[in-house]
């Protein structure tokens, strides 16, 4: 006999499930949530949120120190790395509390344990949790992700005995590393080199492709690089990481670059390659959930193969951002209650939240052409603007706008510079609503501000 039974079970309370849960209770259904760590997910706990926590004490600190140049002298800054730590934690319990507060509110049961999926019954499906049996009408998939760790030489054992470690690890450490090596050129990667370098670290970064941030636009990616080098990170790009070994404090990464093996002394080693759906035993052969390279594969409607079974956030393999599980999850939640809605891929962003920052939305000039759009771009300096200009001794941002060669269509916009992270959005829009350039013409961004140079990116297309 079941324990409960629900109208929709949700594994995994990260962004898209706690946040379906609430859309979905307040919709009228009776809802679980199934999590065996804290509310919040990756993101909240050891992600999104505590990465931007670290960042943003980098942030003060670097503005003590390069403050000369806008007629500020401060002598004597240093950053107490435990105190930044602390701070963390303390921003992430409040926010967990928070998301805590919320389920309460919607009247959704939480239970905090690990869950599997027990099989279909008459009216739906059992869930197994702790020796108890659950059943709802709906399922919602929402496990996330983990850290891939490659089949390098050695570097499971350096893992296990503390050399190496993921972006989980990474953030509970007290004392902070001397010399790091990054083993990964993606957002995960360079926001804790950003902030090791910032805060005295040596910082190298092995990279296999020929430039960093991944799909990033390649001229953004070379502005943000030279402005990581001016930092004093160090990149070493086009290179596969052959070897880690060592312990904690006093290990080598060997790498092979040009036919060559070099070798790194380092402290620490971050693990930064990647991250995978968390789909293994939670019971989804059993039911018959179809998958691709262990990612579940999902609708425009997050629906999976198996009515009565959606799945949301970073399981699906998708667009692993916090943001895409939200909409998601709530995309999830509308079509079990029967209202039209669907998930526009094309105009979700993305965001490396260093300093400069970087916001990206839509295509690139390269994807567009892979894709067999006809397309062209429009690069404009943020030096256009005259409060970028005040506030960026020497900045050397850019807007691009990617747009439709017959039409104008807007396809894309991807800009490094200040309040980049606050501005995408609005891009974003621009995408999702298919506005043409014209119609951006016509629009009044507010001056003087940094976002005013998209619109005159504009101007400048023919």
């Amino acid at each position: 006999m079941a324990e409960a039974t629900f109208d929709l079970i949700i594994l995994g309370g990260g962004p898209a499930g706690y946040n379906a849960a609430e859309r979905a209770a307040h919709g009228g259904l009776k809802t679980a949530v199934f999590e065996e760590r804290a509310l919040g997910g990756v993101c909240l706990n050891e992600g999104c949120i505590p990465t931007k926590t670290l960042l943003y004490s980098a942030k003060i600190l670097d503005y003590a120190h390069h403050g000369e140049a806008y007629g500020v002298t401060v002598t004597g800054a240093f950053l107490d790395h435990a105190k930044v730590v602390d701070r963390k934690d303390k921003v992430v319990k409040t926010l967990v509390s928070g998301v805590a507060a919320k389920m309460r509110g919607a009247g959704v049961t939480v239970i905090s344990s690990s869950a599997k999926i027990a099989g279909k019954t008459a009216g739906g499906f059992a869930v197994e949790a702790d020796g108890k049996t659950y059943e709802a009408k709906k399922l919602l998939v929402c496990t996330g992700s983990e850290a891939v760790v490659p089949p390098i030489p050695g570097l499971r054992e350096s893992y296990a005995g503390g050399l190496a470690v993921t972006n989980r690890e990474i953030l509970d450490l007290r004392t902070p590393p001397k010399r790091i090596v990054v083993v990964g050129g993606g957002v995960i990667g360079l926001e804790m080199a950003s902030y090791f370098c910032s805060i005295g670290a040596e910082v190298y970064v092995v990279e296999m492709l020929d430039k960093i941030a991944g799909p990033t636009d390649a001229d953004i990616s070379k502005i943000l690089q030279k402005n990581y080098e001016k930092k004093g990170v160090k990149f070493i790009l086009g290179a596969k990481v052959a070897a880690v070994n060592g312990k904690p404090g006093d290990g080598v990464v060997e790498y092979e670059k040009d036919g060559k093996t070099e070798k790194i002394a380092c402290d620490l080693v971050l693990v930064s390659t990647g991250r995978r759906a968390r789909t293994k035993d939670i019971g989804l052969e059993g039911i018959g959930v179809q998958m691709n390279r262990g990612a579940i594969i999902t609708d425009e409607q997050c629906r999976t193969s198996v009515p009565g079974v959606w799945a949301a956030g970073d399981v699906n393999g998708k667009i692993m951002l916090a943001h895409t599980a939200y909409r998601e999850g709530e995309v999830a939640v509308s079509d079990m209650l029967g209202v039209k809605d669907r998930v526009d891929y094309r105009s979700i962003p993305s965001v490396i939240y260093t300093n400069p920052e970087v916001g990206s939305v839509g295509e690139t000039a390269e994807s567009a052409k892979k894709a067999g759009i006809e397309a062209e771009e429009a690069v404009l300096s943020l030096r256009y603007s005259g409060r970028y200009v005040a506030e960026n001794e020497g900045g050397d941002g850019i807007v691009k706008i990617v747009y439709g060669k017959e039409h104008h269509e807007i396809l894309g916009v991807h800009m490094i510079g200040s309040y980049a992270s606050e501005i995408i959005y609005g891009a974003a829009a621009m995408v999702a609503k298919k506005q043409r350039v014209a119609d951006v013409e016509k629009l009044v961004f507010p001056h003087p501000t940094v976002c005013e140079v998209i619109r005159e990116a504009m101007f400048s297309i023919q």
